[in-house]
């Protein structure tokens, strides 16, 4: 997620009668919903990715995007043959507001229990007034949401027969975690990473910052461990980091193939490595 300064954009759009420090317009731009392999499903907006996990035992939602997306979260859940009130568990791969802003409004909707990694934790209860690149930032950027299990890396959260086990990838937040699912379609098994890209954020300092002074080295984890995850088809949390628009068009057919680019993986976390590298030598 890319932050600006807040100073410098007094004037940019609310939700939740809340200021945004950035905001994309794609971000909010409705996308069909679609399976993407067995029974995991793409239910976000154009930009902002969130994941339905079907299953006969009820569903998981991985991100919510903004406050305004819970209605075409909705629809799409719906659109795909799916009850709404049927989610379970929640889920995030990072608290920030265009990941988690809805939250709130789905949990009390369906009841569904909030998971989130442990050093998430505070900054999901205090709607991101404790966000170590923008603490200092008056006011919380989405209703807070009280989890009701936090989770520690490499854990397995199952519902019905299906398995997603959390990776923890700090530094873009402090609990950044990516998930790894096992789903079954028609023909075979297939292994989805869900990926939290470690994207290095305008305000972050890797040298360390006083309200997280391990931030280089988490990031530094990150970059490695991530090159070394074993997956046969990939997406992540924006739907521009894995080229989604230019991989699938509105209305083609179902194809899980498209997203097994491991090319574009390597090269984007090379890419990332060398932001790190650069923001390291500037500091």
């Amino acid at each position: 997620m890319r932050l600006i300064l807040i100073l410098l954009f007094p004037t940019l759009c609310f939700a939740q009668n809340n200021l945004l420090p950035y905001y994309d317009s794609a971000w909010s731009k409705s996308y069909e919903p679609f399976r993407i392999a067995g029974n995991l499903y793409y239910v976000g907006t154009y930009d902002l990715a969130c994941y339905l996990v079907a299953t006969p035992d009820g569903h998981v939602l991985i991100n919510t995007g903004l406050a305004g997306s819970v209605d075409g979260i909705r629809q799409n859940v719906m659109t795909l043959g799916f009850q709404f009130e049927d989610i379970k568990i929640l889920l995030t791969t990072q608290a920030h507001y265009d990941h988690v802003a809805g939250m709130a409004e789905i949990k009390k909707a369906t009841g569904a229990k909030m998971l989130v990694h442990e050093r998430d934790g505070q900054v999901l209860q205090d709607g991101g007034r404790s966000d170590f690149a923008l603490k200092n930032v008056s006011g919380s950027f989405f209703d807070p949401v009280q989890p009701d299990r936090l989770l520690k890396d490499g854990e397995i959260i199952t519902i019905g027969t299906t398995a997603i086990k959390i990776l923890h990838h700090p530094g873009h937040t402090k609990g950044a975690s990516s998930f790894l699912i096992t789903v079954q379609d028609e023909s075979r098994p297939w292994t989805v990473l869900v990926a939290n890209m470690p994207s290095i954020l305008t305000q972050t300092r890797i040298s360390g910052m006083p309200s997280y002074p391990e931030v280089g080295r988490d990031y530094k984890y990150t970059l490695e461990a991530m090159k070394n995850i074993d997956f046969d088809i990939w997406v992540a949390s924006h739907a521009s980091q894995f080229k989604l628009h230019e991989k699938r068009k509105p209305g083609d057919p179902y194809n899980p193939a498209i997203f097994s680019d491991r090319p574009l993986y390597e090269a984007s976390i090379n890419s990332l490595k060398g932001e790190y590298d650069r923001r390291i030598k500037s500091e």
